[in-house]
């Protein structure tokens, strides 16, 4: 008796796995793009699929049991590097990947499924948004029970939404609200509303990619996080930055084997920074050679370049990286970069890794076009960021720390487990040359004023004032951090009661 009903199971199986068939398969091919299968199978080492039999709610009379498998989203779990995690894959074969009412029941429940086992969740989005086709009232009830649970487990597991094609409407806040979002290049795009209905709201005509694609909110909007070639380096990178981070807030970050020697110096080091303080060098030829390895994986690298923030191992730890950018502007902050900045050390922060600051601030950018853009605002949330965070945090001042650059880059008074300075290093209120601008400006003997200030705001000065723990060898930095963040592993701060803060947004 059970054998025709298995023969039939078998076969409604196999009709799902071809999503909307071969000839879309092909489509989605030439396109450049994998299905939502194949993402998922080069993300898992195994997947267990719910939902496989679900079909769109407006078609129960209309259509055949068979007709738009799956409701065009795949979701279920599997072992990424041997962890579980919860997995929802819009497929663009089965009606554009929409949203539909059945659909998204099955992705409420997978969201549900992660947060009580404590699971990440990955997005592996490619949809054309809601589907109009359906009951607009119940879908827009669905779609919002989405949002406010996203909300809800923000900080209690890692969210990623991999736009890997479409997102216009309902799906563009999935990634708005989730962690980490890798972008790929050419194919992947967001926005509230697609090319079409912009054209008929404002008139404006626009492509996909000039409304949302990689390069507008990788490198303007910030609300990617990485460009990516395509869909296999966007897995790729999903798995890399899953295994810098815990299962849960209530785990530990993973910590690997350490198999690049805790106590390497670098010789290197003494060269990085050119003779002159006014000069540029690139931040992330100090970050290479004091991290595990060289590596490290960048957030945001191509937005509000004048701060990075990174992920890296330091000992086989798991650290968050702030570092100045002098590359860029000298490394002043700015409205974007403190955005970026206070993001990245919430998000650190969450789930319990560690912050290494590398400090060259000149301080923030001055003037009316940053004052009228709310710089005070935008300055306030690193200052809040930073000043909440009871991770482990380690400081070393580089070259400049001035003004509330020195601050923001968690100074002295926001609780630094260790804050240390190369010889090289000014901290101050401003530089030698402001400084001659305000105090000597009609002073005959100004370049002679200028060399008796920058002595008052000499390192050992600092060191002196108690403003920084020690003067370091620069060979020292990578020991000196990993010896700091062995000491503060059993860090516990103790805060006021309170429901939440008031972040200045």
């Amino acid at each position: 008796m059970l054998r025709p009903l298995a023969a039939e199971l078998e076969e409604r199986r196999a009709a799902a796995r071809l999503g909307g068939g071969e000839e879309k398969i092909a489509r989605q091919h030439a396109a450049g793009k994998l299905t939502a299968r194949e993402r998922i199978a080069l993300l898992t080492d195994d997947f267990t699929e719910l939902g496989v039999h679900a079909r769109p709610h407006f078609s129960q009379r209309a259509m055949d049991d068979r007709a738009a498998p799956a409701d065009g989203v795949i979701t279920g779990w599997g072992n990424v590097d041997g962890r579980p995690v919860a997995i929802v894959a819009y497929d663009f074969t089965v009606m554009a990947g929409s949203m539909g009412m059945t659909g998204e029941i099955k992705v409420t429940r997978i969201r549900e499924l992660a947060l009580t086992k404590r699971i990440p969740l990955v997005w592996l989005l490619d949809s054309a948004g809601a589907r109009v086709q359906e009951a607009v009232g119940a879908l827009f009830a669905q779609t919002g029970h989405l949002f406010r649970e996203q909300s809800v487990m923000s900080g209690v597991i890692p969210q990623v939404a991999a736009v890997m094609g479409p997102c216009a409407a309902g799906t563009a806040y999935i990634p708005g609200l989730a962690d980490f979002v890798p972008m790929v290049s050419g194919q992947g795009s967001m926005a509230l509303a697609g090319p079409h209905l912009v054209r008929a709201a404002i008139g404006e005509e626009v492509t996909p990619e000039e409304l949302g694609g990689a390069r507008v909110h990788c490198r303007k909007s910030g609300v990617g996080d990485l460009e990516v070639a395509d869909d296999a380096e966007c897995i790729a990178r999903i798995k890399e930055y899953l295994s810098y981070f815990p299962a849960h807030c209530e785990q530990a970050p993973p910590r690997l084997d350490v198999t690049d020697p805790v106590d390497r110096a670098e010789e290197a080091l003494l060269d990085v920074l050119p003779e002159s303080n006014r000069k540029p060098y690139d931040m992330y030829d100090v970050i290479k050679l004091i991290v595990d390895h060289g590596s490290w994986l960048d957030l945001k690298p191509k937005w509000a370049r004048t701060v990075i923030t990174c992920l890296a191992r330091m000992g086989g730890r798991p650290v968050g990286i702030v570092a100045s950018q002098p590359r860029h502007l000298g490394g002043i902050l700015d409205n974007d970069s403190a955005d970026k900045a206070a993001r990245f050390v919430n998000l650190c922060d969450a789930f319990g890794i560690p912050l290494v600051f590398l400090v060259d601030v000149p301080g923030f950018m001055v003037g009316t076009k940053v004052e009228q853009a709310g710089i005070i605002r935008h300055g306030a949330k690193m200052l809040h960021a930073v000043s909440s965070a009871t991770v482990p945090k380690v400081t070393v001042v580089l070259r400049k720390a001035y003004g509330a650059g020195y601050y923001v880059m968690n100074g002295r008074a926001f609780e630094p487990d260790l804050i240390v300075a190369w010889p090289s290093a000014e901290i101050s209120v401003m530089g030698a040359e402001g400084a001659a601008e305000i105090l000597f400006r009609e002073a005959p003997n100004k370049a002679e004023m200028i060399e008796t200030y920058r002595g008052l705001i000499d390192v050992y000065v600092a060191a002196g004032n108690g403003m920084i723990d020690d003067v370091i060898d620069p060979r020292e930095t990578r020991p000196t951090i990993i010896k700091a963040l062995q000491l503060a592993e059993g860090k516990k701060l103790e805060r006021p009661y309170r429901k939440h803060g008031v972040v200045p947004v």
